[in-house]
């Protein structure tokens, strides 16, 4: 009796906030875990591992399975980041640290482990975005609180980055029985949904009620989870906030390709061999990688995790056949992407497009197409977000529509930004939803966005607008997020984004015009009107394709 006395003021006195008390002991299948309840009610269990940590000789190897552990583990507080470089300076972080030793997950629940279930809750595992090269699950922006608030059981999921996530050599595809290499940290996101499979019943979760969700870079590994033969019986649901796998998003390249940028960065460090370059420490690996431009290391067609292309695969039908909730926002980019610094005239947009898309330049221009600077601009920003990430999203969703065999449901979400509030200064915003400011700052303050940018949702989808500090929220956008996280979670619940008092959002119905629901304060669904933006593109894309 003293003993657990004693075990749970330690705990108490380890808990991150006040307000906060020892949850109940959830029996994982490697051993016991305690984490906190919030003021809420809501049962948190922070930092739990689901992979060995990928150190030493398991460096660049699938995460190998967690030793088990002797007595009660105390999930208070996140793991360690992923190795990264501080790329988004916006990016804000409730991680322990960082370190290659980060293949933690966390849970938020609504039943304890002793509750009753009703036959199993629905789970949301959310990936975080970045590029592949930043992030983390501890980020608040992703915090499943108030997801499980709404009666769903929500993980948020740590996965390598950059060179530690990626690389590919000659030397590690011998030494795999797949005779595989790169894509750890597609490998790192199937161990945890193998992990929610085998234990997320003891966190009052149905392993067969599983929606995977992501935003960027979460969205691009959904489409690749989806994809893959690995993982694509472990999940019932997807979502895609903005990225899909396909060309020109962050595309997978050959083996052969992969394996030749990972010699090529090896010969650069000095390392002539697979055993040297693990030799190495953990910083000399991240300084080299550092000074590589971003998304250096891409993922591979490997024959493992993705024996083809996904668009190839989506073509196909050999992906997941399950619900699809997908969609991206009305400025992903802005319309300096194209122009830079040049007045958005009529004739500066024609330079811009001649010089990216040459002989195709009119074909381009005819469909986007603009004689005002304000029609210029605009036309500048839906190009640049097209090109950068809302055409990759749009033919995801166009292929699950024709080959998937399940509902697909599109939006385009609309709402700006507020306002930051005055304590920001002369800060600006950055692509992860905060700010930039000092030394990172740009020199000149870019223009007003036209719109959402990107990653601008994600707050609102998850309900989370409370912890973001920069902005200055309205009663607006306070009735934006309730809208869309009813969305989101009732089609975690049941595959299906309606629900009561909400607009009805039709589902996408191969060979017809889509419905797309357009997120804003007024949201409403209404027929696509740009499909000839995506049509023109996928011809260009794909001619570049073969």
């Amino acid at each position: 009796m003293l003993k657990h006395l004693i075990s749970a003021l330690i705990l108490i006195a380890a808990l991150p906030h006040s307000g906060v008390f020892a949850a109940d002991v959830v029996k994982t299948a490697n051993g016991p875990v305690e984490g906190v309840t919030e003021a809420s009610g809501i049962h948190v269990y922070r930092g739990i591992p689901f992979g060995a940590p990928p150190t030493g000789e398991l460096r660049w190897k699938p995460p190998q399975p967690v030793k088990n552990w002797d007595g009660v583990r105390n999930a208070v507080k996140f793991g360690p980041r992923c190795m990264q470089a501080p790329i988004f300076g916006d990016m804000n972080f409730r991680s322990d640290g960082m370190s290659e030793d980060c293949l933690y997950l966390n849970v938020w629940t609504p039943a304890a482990a002793n509750a009753p279930r009703n036959g199993g809750l629905p789970v949301l595992v959310y990936l975080y975005g970045g590029g592949f090269v930043a992030g983390d699950g501890s980020e608040p922006r992703y915090d499943g609180e108030n997801m499980a608030r709404k009666g769903i059981v929500a993980l948020t999921v740590n996965y390598r980055l950059g060179v530690f996530g990626f690389l590919a050599h000659p030397e590690l595809t011998k030494e795999s029985p797949h005779h595989a290499s790169g894509n750890y940290a597609l490998l790192d996101m199937h161990a945890a949904l193998q992990w929610v499979h085998d234990n997320i019943a003891a966190f009052g979760g149905d392993p067969k009620k599983v929606t995977i969700a992501g935003e960027s870079a979460g969205s691009i590994a959904v489409s690749a989870l989806m994809a893959s033969p690995l993982s694509k019986s472990l999940i019932a649901g997807a979502i895609g906030e903005s990225g899909a796998l396909i060309a020109p998003t962050l595309p997978p390249v050959p083996l052969a390709e992969g394996e030749a940028g990972g010699v090529k960065f090896a010969a650069a460090v000095g390392a002539g061999t697979l055993a040297a370059l693990r030799a190495m420490t953990t910083a000399q690996i991240q300084e080299a990688a550092a000074k590589l431009p971003v998304g250096r290391f891409p993922t591979t067609i490997d024959g493992y995790v993705l024996p083809k292309p996904p668009a190839e695969i989506f073509a196909a039908g050999e992906q997941a056949h399950v619900p699809l909730l997908v969609g991206w926002n009305s400025e992903e980019n802005g319309a300096r992407a194209l122009l830079g610094a040049k007045e958005p005239t009529a004739e500066n947009f024609a330079e811009a497009v001649k010089s990216r898309y040459k002989e195709r330049a009119d074909d381009v221009l005819k469909v986007y197409g603009g004689k005002t600077a304000d029609e210029v601009r605009q036309a500048a920003t839906d190009l640049a977000s097209d090109g950068f990430i809302a055409y990759s999203t749009w033919k995801w969703s166009d292929l699950q529509a024709k080959t998937g065999g399940k509902p697909v449901y599109r939006y385009l979400y609309a709402r700006p930004r507020p306002q930051m509030v005055a304590a920001m200064g002369n800060a600006v915003p950055g692509l992860a939803g905060g700010v930039i400011s000092g030394a990172n700052a740009p020199a000149t303050r870019p223009p007003a966005a036209l719109g959402a940018v990107h990653s601008a949702e994600i707050e609102y989808a998850m309900g989370n607008l409370a912890t973001n500090k920069v902005y200055d929220w309205s009663p607006d956008d306070y009735k934006v997020s309730e809208v869309m996280q009813a969305y989101f979670a009732n089609f975690v619940k049941t595959g299906d984004p309606n629900g009561p008092d909400l607009p009805k959002w039709p589902a996408v119905t191969a060979g017809t015009d889509a419905q797309v629901m357009r997120i804003d304060v007024t949201t409403s669904a209404a027929p696509e009107t740009h499909r000839a933006r995506y049509v023109l593109l996928d011809s260009i894309y794909a001619a570049s394709r073969r």
